[in-house]
């Protein structure tokens, strides 16, 4: 398994105690989310939707690859990957 970073916008920090990066192990880009949110429950909810997919208003980049365009997130991850999660933040 590859370790990765997983980097979160300062939203997301206060799912994680205020830390904005975390290091978790997997194979795939998607096994590095759910390793993500088995450390954190709570921020599940605030990265997927009932069906388990990215919420539209989430960004997920594998290193610099936005993984919508990817055929899915089943993709290999490896030692050093960085995953950046962007959140659409509106209001006034």
């Amino acid at each position: 398994m590859a370790e990765v970073t997983l980097e979160l916008p300062s939203v997301l920090a206060a799912v994680l105690g205020g830390t904005k990066s975390i290091r978790v192990q997997a194979d795939t880009l998607q096994g590095a989310l759910e390793a993500a949110t088995s450390l954190h429950p709570a921020l599940a909810v605030h990265l997927f939707d009932e069906s388990g997919d990215l919420r539209k208003h989430v960004l997920c980049f594998h290193n610099d690859v936005n993984s919508r365009w990817l055929e899915d997130r089943c993709v290999a991850v490896a030692d050093g990957d960085r995953i950046t999660i962007l959140q659409a933040v509106s209001g006034g």
